[in-house]
C-alpha cells in the first residue's frame, strides 16, 4: 500500500460518536507541536529515567531479562531464559511452535507475570514495581498484536484516539491532531478515521495497529507476527514502513514472526528461542553458524538460503561456504 498525504477530508462523513474531520489547510497534516503533545507524554512518564542514547558496551540495556521461568502447571514454557536488547536494536524473536515466543513478549510487558526470574525494562525490575511505575513504563512502549486487535465497535480514529484519551490531559481538538498525523505516518488517507475495523483490509488494520501504538510516541514498539496474512508486495511495504518508523522515531523494537524476508529485511539481531531459552542472540549471519537441528532446519535449508541471499554483499560473504554448501 503506498504511502500519501492525507487528501481533503470535508467530503468525509462522520459517524456517530466520532468526531467531526475538518479539511486541512494544506494537503498534508503537519505533526502536532512537541510543546503540546510531546511535553505531556514525556511528563507523565517523568519517573522513569531514560535509557542512554549510547550503543557502547556500558549502555544501560532498554530489556534485561535473567534466569527467567515460566511454567504454566506442570508445563515448563521457558527456563533459565537470558535475553538482552540494546537501544536502537531491531530483535527477531524466533523458534519452533510452542517455543514461547509470544509468551515471552507478554511476560515483559507485563501481561504475565513470571515463575521466577528478573525482567528489567529502562532499568526497572517490573517484577518488583508499584503499580504506578508500572503503568508509566508502559507508556514508554507500545504494541502491534499478531491480527491488529482493535476494538471492533469503534472506529479506526477511536481507536488510534483511545491511548490518548486515556492520558486525560489533552483536548480533542489536539488529540484529532495526532491522530490525523499518526495516519499519515503509517501510510493512510485520513478517510479512513471513520471506517469500521470490518470495513478495512488485513494490512490496513496492521497499519493502523501500528498508529495506535505509537499514538504516545513510545520508545519501544513490539511486533507479533507483523507480515503474517500479508501477500508479498503488502509485506514488504510494510516491512519498509517499520523500517522509516525506526530511523525516524528512535524505536527499539521486538517482534515475533516466522517471515525469513521481514528477519533478514529488518533485525539487527536475531534471538533463537529453542529448549526453553534463548539459544543464541546474535546477528544473522552469526545465528546460522550455531549447529542446532532448529537453525539448520529453520535458516539452511533452501527457503532460508533463498533468504540469506537477500542480505547485503559484506555480511552475506560472511557466510559463502554454507550458502555455496547448498547448491
Amino acid at each position: 500500500m503506498p504511502k500519501s498525504p492525507v487528501p481533503d477530508r470535508s467530503q468525509t462523513p462522520a459517524r456517530a460518536g466520532v468526531p467531526a474531520v475538518p479539511a486541512p489547510v494544506s494537503a498534508s497534516v503537519p505533526a502536532p507541536a512537541s510543546t503540546d503533545v510531546g511535553d505531556v507524554i514525556s511528563g507523565a512518564a517523568a519517573s522513569c529515567p531514560p535509557v542512554s542514547s549510547s550503543l557502547s558496551g556500558d549502555a544501560e540495556p532498554v530489556i534485561e531479562v535473567r534466569d527467567l521461568t515460566k511454567r504454566y502447571g506442570s508445563h515448563t514454557i521457558h527456563e533459565h531464559l537470558d535475553l538482552t536488547v540494546g537501544q536502537s536494536e531491531i530483535i527477531a524473536l524466533v523458534g519452533g511452535s510452542g517455543s514461547g515466543k509470544t509468551t515471552l513478549i507478554r511476560q515483559i510487558i507485563g501481561l504475565e507475570s513470571p515463575t521466577n526470574g528478573h525482567i528489567s525494562v529502562f532499568g526497572h525490575d517490573i517484577t518488583s514495581i508499584d503499580r504506578r511505575t508500572s503503568h508509566l513504563l508502559r507508556r514508554r512502549s507500545g504494541m502491534l498484536f499478531q491480527r491488529g486487535a482493535l476494538f471492533s465497535a469503534m472506529t479506526v480514529f477511536d481507536n488510534i484516539a483511545q491511548p490518548l484519551r486515556e492520558l486525560h490531559t489533552l483536548s480533542e481538538d489536539l488529540i484529532r491532531d495526532v491522530v490525523m498525523y499518526k495516519l499519515e505516518m503509517v501510510g493512510l488517507s485520513g478517510r479512513m478515521a471513520n471506517r469500521m475495523p470490518s470495513e478495512l483490509s488485513g494490512g490496513m488494520i496492521k497499519r493502523v495497529g501500528i498508529a495506535r501504538a505509537i499514538a504516545l510516541e513510545p520508545e519501544l514498539l513490539f511486533l507479533d507476527e507483523p507480515t503474517a496474512g500479508l501477500d508479498p508486495q503488502a509485506s514488504d511495504e510494510f516491512v519498509d514502513m517499520i523500517r522509516g518508523l525506526h530511523h525516524s522515531l528512535g524505536l527499539t523494537v521486538v517482534m515475533v514472526t516466522h517471515d525469513l524476508d521481514t528477519v533478514m529485511m529488518l533485525a539487527t539481531r536475531v534471538a533463537v528461542l529453542a529448549e526453553r531459552k534463548v539459544l543464541v542472540n546474535a546477528p544473522v549471519e552469526d545465528v546460522v553458524r550455531v549447529d542446532h537441528p532448529f537453525i539448520h532446519s529453520f535458516f539452511l535449508g533452501e527457503r532460508g538460503r533463498r533468504a540469506l541471499l537477500a542480505l547485503p554483499a559484506a555480511r552475506r560473504a560472511r557466510i559463502s561456504e554454507l550458502l555455496d554448501d547448498g547448491k
